[in-house]
């Protein structure tokens, strides 16, 4: 059985302060934000991941966006320095787990920034988006950390949305899904399709041909199924407010010693 573990974090009782740069804020309903979380997380559970839970980070509104503090690349953990100085303090508490999980663990140093959020990995090609959050100095870093495993980098540009995977992620047989609205250079990845809603470009490969996605984009689950896939919705309704996804909701390992 393949090892797969998410590592996911409560919401801060904070959570409505949460940074906001591309949309308008809207008022965040922390209560119905901590049941969202809940159900998320049982259908990653459901869907056969283990559930390691961070420590919280009460005082950092964002922490619950946990994908944003590392990247891991077969058995080695990057740990992120967030372009937002606000999120900092949130890197600890994963490079604590990733540690104890066995990963080598490595950081990205000043005056680099990266944000997992980032970052996507189909098969052994990581893109990985400059803009607003993830400067150049974060990508070199990256690209020094990873392509003496194997990897290929590829550097994306991010002006429209907040992270990479705001517009773009990748269906089981690597075919990268978009919105095209929200990308800046479509032409960058080989094999795409685009998606009619925002919030469809999001997925989590929950294993087999499940794909986990927000509730917010019916016409783009309906797609997916006609591709043979199966969507499982989540609504995620409060942290869309805050510019958030399903993806950046958790970190997903795969096979770490394989």
């Amino acid at each position: 059985m393949p090892s797969r573990k998410a590592l996911v974090r409560r919401p801060s009782p904070r959570l409505a302060e949460g940074l906001v740069t591309h949309i308008e804020r809207e008022d965040v309903d922390t209560g119905l934000a901590a049941e969202q979380w809940e159900a998320y997380v049982a259908a990653l559970a459901e869907h056969g991941w283990e559930i390691v839970e961070v420590d919280p980070a009460d005082d950092c509104p964002d922490s619950v966006f946990v994908e944003d503090t590392v990247v891991v690349y077969k058995n080695v953990a990057l740990i992120g320095r967030p372009g937002a100085g606000s999120r900092r303090d949130e890197t600890a508490g994963v490079e604590e787990v990733v540690a104890g999980l066995g990963c080598s663990v490595n950081w990205v140093w000043e005056p680099g920034t990266l944000e997992g959020g980032d970052v996507l990995k189909v098969d052994d090609t990581i893109y990985v988006g400059r803009g607003g959050r993830t400067n150049a100095a974060g990508v070199q870093q990256l690209r020094a950390t990873f392509e003496p495993l194997g990897a290929r980098v590829v550097t994306v540009p991010v002006s429209k949305v907040l992270h990479l995977k705001s517009a773009v992620t990748a269906l089981p047989d690597g075919t990268v899904v978009g919105h095209i609205p929200m990308m800046d250079t479509p032409s960058l990845f080989g094999r795409f399709l685009p998606v009619p809603e925002e919030s469809g470009a999001h997925v989590v490969l929950l294993g087999g041909n499940s794909l986990l996605m927000a509730a917010s984009a019916p016409k783009t689950a309906e797609l997916y199924r006609d591709l043979g896939y199966a969507p499982v919705l989540v609504d995620i309704s409060e942290f869309e407010k805050l510019e958030g996804c399903v993806t950046c909701l958790s970190v997903r390992l795969r096979d770490l010693y394989a």
